[in-house]
């Protein structure tokens, strides 16, 4: 009836017809707006208003309701219709049943009823109720509330499932299939397959919302996130490299909703979106994830803490700790014995009337500290007196601690400066921390045989982080805490000695990764410096692959990236070997070049064979090692430009001999 004049209410009620508050939202992902911000998001509210008979919610899902429209009273449709008399009722057949709103009692030898306001239980759901509408059968003094006498009647259709929805008959404490989670209270199910149940918090999220990381209305994400009923398909995670949860950072496992927006690979699970139905736009912040984290501590209590990433391929751990601010007296010549070279060292000021050139990308000039192996970008630094031996330092390098005590991994012996590697070819080795190759300067302890390049022997007890800001990461031993979750940067486990990590989070990074993986880099191909990116951009919903070595790249792992020109490096492909350019590799697990601490170049003698060769890294044209006839591609070899001839680093043979040249 269009119109009804109920007895509960003094006007007339006017039946008002309500539309499903949900779409399908699965069928249009190719066609979401393009256009979509923030300042677009209109909230359609679930909820209607309530029911005062059953004192429950009146949804958008129960298509139709009777209101007042002279004062706010509203009635559920199939509470307002309720008959006076119920005859052979579902829940209790054979006897008639009459509606009442408070607990009723007839006695069996007169024709009396006597009314009592005091607290009743519904024999249906269990519930204590008090002045509330029920249903009572004098003969059983059987009595239901009538919330349990319309269940019947309480059903939805939901655009997650292809049947209509039953409201189960009591209030239950179970797994909701839509969200994994555990809530008690009204669930709805279907009849058909019984294996489905969602909460009805569930049931009432929003096709689309803002994800957002506190109450201040900073949103984490620019676009509006769309609700997917289906699972994450294995095929598109695949294609995605199986993209984590941006709140709490697990996989996507089960037939449950998520939030997604395609466009920018970013993806939520429904439990991490939402915090509750009255606050559905407000972002759960989960310790261990990706959400915005409080600050920890204070900065009076850590005065020289290093922040990273480092700005540029030029600082590093040693910048931090002995670049001259100014404080000290720069000497003009330093005595090159004190750094087991064989000529006096000059300082150089300015480079004119000089034959080198500052390390710069964009002219494909490369200048490299033979102690830190790391770009010289800055005067003033050191060079070799002698006009045709490149041995070139920072300054900064020619002032470090001829020794260190109490290292972290080897706190039982000092670890003394060592220039070059003695014995070694080269002088190169494998470094005890970060487990990459160095021919740059070393810190060791020669009766255990335990060397580290010389930014790993200043490993500092705690850094910060922009990766997860605010937080405090300290420096772990893997001997004595082993992460539950590999490290952020390249999803690979902590196998090296010392790591980085945040206890309350279980945020882990490698300490390569962590502290040899810059800001920013500067690359020939691109006019645009790039920049570390942590995790897929915005507004880039095309494949990613990597300028360098053309191979795919998984934009959940570190990688530099340039908005302007939509152009992606991996983090282990960045140019800071020129010679290696053509040969460098995304093969290798960590985030790090594989040769990031050797300095390539030079021109040897060797015996037996009458040119010199190179001390190269190996592309796919050299083929095979004369020696063991394994690829040289990626690996550390000595090459002659004048003929085939190349081998592998490690495999000299006792009659070779490698000659400096004179």
């Amino acid at each position: 009836m269009e119109q009804l004049q109920h007895f509960t209410h003094e006007h007339m009620l006017s039946l008002v017809q309500l539309q499903p508050d949900h779409t399908n939202e699965n069928s249009d992902k190719e066609d979401e707006d393009e256009n979509e911000d923030k300042d677009e998001v209109v909230v359609e509210d679930p909820l209607v208003g309530k029911c005062e008979m059953c004192k429950e919610e009146i949804y958008s899902f129960h298509r139709s309701y009777y209101s007042c429209k002279d004062c706010d009273y509203s009635l559920h449709k199939f509470c307002a219709e309720l008959p006076t008399t119920q005859q052979n009722h579902p829940l209790h057949p054979g006897h008639n049943l009459t509606l009442s709103q408070n607990f009723q009692v007839q006695d069996p030898d007169v024709n009396f009823i006597e009314t009592f306001d005091s607290e009743w239980i519904c024999h249906v759901c269990e519930i204590d109720r008090t002045m509330f509408y029920n249903y009572h059968c004098y003969i059983c003094k059987f009595t239901m509330d009538i919330v349990c006498a319309t269940m019947s009647q309480q059903k939805m259709n939901h655009p997650s499932h292809p049947h209509q929805l039953q409201r189960d008959l009591k209030w239950l404490t179970s797994h909701c299939d839509a969200c994994g989670k555990k809530h008690s209270g009204v669930f709805y199910h279907c009849t058909t397959c019984l294996w489905f149940r969602i909460h009805l918090d569930c049931a009432l999220l929003p096709a689309k919302l803002l994800i957002q990381k506190s109450t201040n209305g900073s949103f984490s994400h620019l676009h509006l996130l769309t609700l997917y009923y289906s699972p994450f398909p294995y095929i598109e995670q695949k294609a995605k490299f199986f993209p984590r949860c941006r709140v709490c950072d697990e996989f996507f496992t089960g037939n449950r909703w998520y939030y997604g927006c395609h466009k920018c690979q970013y993806y939520t699970h429904v439990r991490c979106a939402t915090s509750g139905p009255e606050e559905a736009f407000m972002s759960i912040i989960r310790p261990g994830g990706h959400g915005m984290t409080y600050k920890n501590f204070k900065d009076g209590d850590h005065p020289n803490l290093i922040h990273c990433p480092f700005p540029d391929e030029s600082a590093n751990l040693l910048t931090h700790q002995f670049a001259n601010k100014g404080e000290l007296v720069i000497n003009e010549t330093i005595d090159g014995q004190m750094l087991s070279h064989q000529h006096p060292l000059i300082l150089v000021k300015t480079l004119l009337n000089e034959s080198v050139s500052l390390n710069d990308p964009m002219k494909r000039v490369e200048l490299l500290c033979d102690g830190c192996v790391r770009p010289i970008t800055a005067l003033p630094f050191y060079k070799c007196s002698q006009h045709n031996c490149g041995f070139v330092l920072h300054e900064w390098c020619t002032r470090l601690p001829f020794e260190i005590l109490d290292h972290p991994d080897h706190p039982e012996h000092k670890l003394v400066l060592l220039p070059k590697m003695p014995g070694n070819l080269l002088g190169v080795f494998l470094c005890a921390i970060c487990r990459f190759y160095c021919n740059g300067f070393a810190y060791g302890c020669i009766e255990c045989k335990y060397y580290v390049d010389i930014n790993c022997g200043f490993i500092p007890d705690v850094i910060t982080h922009e990766a997860h800001p605010n937080h405090l990461l300290l420096r772990f031993k893997a001997s004595a805490h082993q992460p539950k979750q590999g490290c952020k940067a390249c999803y690979t486990y902590i196998v090296t000695p010392l790591g980085f990590h945040c206890p309350t989070c279980d945020f882990n990074l490698h300490t390569e990764c962590a502290l040899s993986i810059p800001r920013t880099i500067r690359h020939k191909f691109d006019k645009h410096p790039l920049s570390l990116r942590y995790y897929p951009a915005e507004n880039y919903s095309s494949d990613y692959f990597c300028e360098i070595c053309e191979d795919v790249l998984n934009p959940t792992k570190w990688f530099y990236h340039c908005n302007m020109c939509a152009s992606s490096i991996h983090t282990q492909c960045a140019p800071v070997k020129l010679e290696c350019e053509r040969s460098t590799s995304s093969w290798i697990n960590c985030s790090i070049f594989a040769y990031y601490n050797v300095k390539f170049g030079g021109r040897y003698k060797m015996r037996d064979h009458p040119h010199l060769v190179m001390f190269v890294q190996g592309i796919k044209d050299d083929g095979q090692c004369i020696v063991c006839d394994e690829p040289l591609q990626y690996e550390m070899i000595f090459k002659c430009f004048e003929c085939k001839f190349a081998l592998h680093f490690g495999c000299e043979e006792p009659d070779v001999l490698v000659i400096p040249p004179t």
